[in-house]
């Protein structure tokens, strides 16, 4: 018999991960035509049609890696330091502030007038995906396990239908920034997946709008469960009371999870050297590319990587990773950005689709790494640390992603400065 409250609490999940990680990648796919359309004059990428013979690398004086940092560093800062005194906020009041972060950044990107401005709404998606991030995967740690692999899989369908949508869109012929107007209804949707579908067990501290209750009171987990069982009612969640952790407690707490984080750091840090250093050189002419236009080129890239991250984000379900294969995720991606690197430097590959092959490889990989390695930790760790466990592993990613974005800079400059081969 189906028990409808956890179907709700799952398709809940998976509308909010998509929610959440939809900003990110819309800034992400829209990195080259953020920087172009602050320039005052089109970049030599941005032609509606394919080019019959490459002369020049086509390099922008920013790179997409600017972009990248941008939508991540403070996600970092985020994932980093909230672990550690989030937990006092309701989750209801961190979904308010992750809904207002998405919207303003569309706002701000699209109708920005500067590389400035633009990158500080790219900055409001990145502390909203953050933020959204860390409050959900420790919030999953109050209902099934199922919700983990339903989030898992909607930051999946994230990036395919939104690298898909701008792509698509772009191609039919709107502007970037009607373009991104258009995807407004995200923040609404996520509204709704939270505050009207989701259901929210007694363990979810709820506020008034009396502001002494915007704070959860010392040890209300165990509250809750005391006041339950002197009642004797039986709680519908998977919760147990969080043990109360101070500051050198929660950092001793992240040593055992490392055998997890580090895999998933160096898988993100490759995947995303790749993404935001490399890809952005790799061109094709029109005999090599299927006639696509530059421009068009960058952003089916941006679609296949996340047509391949959702399938793997979708599969825990299916096929969960031995921690073997885990390990053996960062040799491959790192394997698979040496041969990206000398791709961007030689031009030696026949056609794109063999790039684009690759490219479903790279998010493949990326997402079974994501999906495998929260899944492990939701499964292995103590329960009375789960919420924390779950919140404190975003670091591994997002410092992964941050790495890859500071070197993914000098990289991009380093190989337009080189001369370019003939295709």
């Amino acid at each position: 018999m189906v028990n409808w409250t956890n179907a709700r609490d799952i398709i809940a999940f998976w509308l909010l991960g998509l929610c959440n990680n939809y900003g990110y990648v819309i800034m992400l796919s829209a990195a080259e035509d953020i920087l172009d359309n602050q320039k005052g004059t089109g970049s030599t990428n941005t032609s509606n049609t394919c080019e019959t013979g490459l002369t020049s690398r086509h390099c922008n004086s920013v790179s997409a890696g600017a972009v990248l940092l941008a939508d991540n560093l403070p996600a970092l800062v985020v994932q980093t330091t909230f672990p550690f005194f989030m937990h006092r906020f309701p989750f209801g009041f961190r979904a308010v502030i992750v809904f207002v972060l998405q919207a303003a950044s569309y706002f701000i990107v699209a109708y920005s007038g500067s590389i400035a401005m633009s990158l500080a709404g790219v900055c409001m998606a990145s502390l909203g995906q953050g933020i959204g991030e860390i409050t959900f995967l420790a919030m999953a740690a109050h209902y099934v396990p199922g919700t983990i692999a339903s989030w898992s899989s909607g930051t999946g369908g994230a990036g395919l239908i939104g690298s898909f949508s701008y792509a698509f869109i772009t191609q039919a012929g709107l502007s970037p920034s009607n373009t991104l107007l258009a995807q407004l209804f995200i923040p609404v949707l996520f509204a709704g997946a939270y505050f009207f579908l989701l259901t929210i067990p007694p363990t979810v501290y709820s506020p008034t709008f009396n502001p002494k209750t915007w704070i959860i009171p010392d040890n209300y987990d165990r509250d809750v469960f005391e006041a339950a069982e002197a009642r004797g009612d039986v709680l519908n969640t998977k919760k147990v009371p969080q043990r109360e952790l101070g500051v050198m407690e929660r950092l001793k707490l992240i040593v055992p999870l490392l055998y997890l984080m580090i895999p998933l750091a160096t898988v993100y840090c490759a995947e995303y050297m790749i993404n935001q250093g490399l890809t952005e050189l790799i061109i094709f002419n029109c005999s090599q590319g299927l006639n696509l236009p530059l421009s068009s080129q960058y952003r089916w890239y941006q679609v296949l990587y996340q047509l391949g991250v959702f399938i793997s984000r979708s599969s825990v379900k299916f096929f969960e990773m031995p921690l073997w294969l885990i390990w053996c995720l960062p040799i491959l991606q790192c394997a698979n950005m040496v041969f990206f690197f000398f791709e961007a430097v030689y031009w030696f590959t026949p056609t794109i689709i063999i790039i684009f092959s690759l490219i479903v490889f790279e998010g493949l990989l990326g997402g079974s790494a994501y999906v495998n390695t929260y899944n492990k930790i939701h499964k292995k760790v103590s329960p009375d640390v789960r919420e924390y466990s779950l919140s404190a592993a975003s670091m591994g990613n997002s410092l992964g992603t941050n790495i890859a974005a500071f070197l993914s800079i000098p990289l991009y400059n380093w190989v337009c400065g080189m001369k370019p081969p003939h295709r």
